[in-house]
């Protein structure tokens, strides 16, 4: 037996005000299916609760009303289908960034908490955890300067094909990938395609020591040897993370992979 919703009971089940609803219905965009002709009252359908559900999704990809209701206004399904296939796309696009700008956040308050606690003076190294990180490699530059890391990310776009740069997002970081004496630099992707270049760096634990320029060879040395020694592994490779620390100056956080 086919349902039906009340303005109310409508507004419930998707989870906005009643309000909302008739403003919907008063614009056009989405008006109940049904109504009853003794009582002129009006019930959506279940079909009309996941039309709903489309609006607002698509409303949280900053679309307009006026754009979803040309939208979904389409004769030909299938630009709906392509329409909101490339909507699911952004949307995957949205939700990775708002995943890296989450761990720059906690990244960001744990300094801070452990400033206030004085913890960075009676602890310079530490074991983080890591997800999965995708890093393309630099072709050529080996080690930062003022004058690469002034517009970072361009050098990296310019190792994409054309046709291939829309694939690409990087995060805003720089760092050193150093693996059998080699050293290049790298960007974070956040989207991309497979292509010559790309590295990835498994998820799990990273011993991790905060370091300046003058002593980065010293700390990742004594890095290694404590992953050596203590945790009994041999890294493979090793990361520089460039943490900018003001205007034209940078340090660095040395990891290395410990292990899941």
């Amino acid at each position: 037996m086919k349902k039906y919703f009340s303005v109310g009971e409508a507004a419930k089940a998707v989870h906005v005000t009643s309000e909302t609803l008739r403003h919907y219905d008063r614009v056009g965009l989405i008006k109940p299916s049904v109504k009853d002709p003794l009582t002129n009252y009006r019930y959506y359908t279940e079909q009309d609760l996941i039309r709903i559900n489309t609006v607002r999704a698509l409303q949280q990809m900053d679309l307009p009303l006026k754009k979803i209701k040309e939208i979904l206004e389409f004769d030909d399904l299938q630009k709906i289908i392509d329409f909101l296939t490339e909507a699911e796309k952004k949307a995957d696009e949205k939700i990775a960034l708002l995943e890296y700008s989450k761990a720059k956040i906690q990244l960001a308050r744990t300094g801070y908490e452990n400033h206030l606690r004085g913890q960075h003076h009676a602890k310079d190294m530490d074991i983080k955890p890591f997800r999965k990180r995708v890093l393309l490699l630099s072709d050529k530059l080996e080690t930062p300067t003022l004058d690469n890391l002034w517009n970072y990310l361009s050098h990296f776009y310019d190792r994409i094909a054309p046709e291939q740069k829309e694939q690409f997002i990087f995060e805003d970081l720089a760092g050193i990938y150093t693996e059998n004496g080699v050293s290049r630099l790298f960007a974070v992707c956040i989207h991309y395609e497979e292509i010559d270049g790309l590295k990835t760096l498994p998820e799990g634990n990273y011993l991790c020591a905060n370091c300046t320029e003058e002593n980065r060879a010293d700390k990742l040395r004594e890095l290694l040897r404590i992953a050596n020694e203590v945790y009994h592994i041999q890294p493979k490779f090793t990361i520089q993370q460039i943490v900018v620390s003001g205007i034209l100056q940078w340090n660095y956080q040395a990891q290395v992979f410990l292990g899941g």
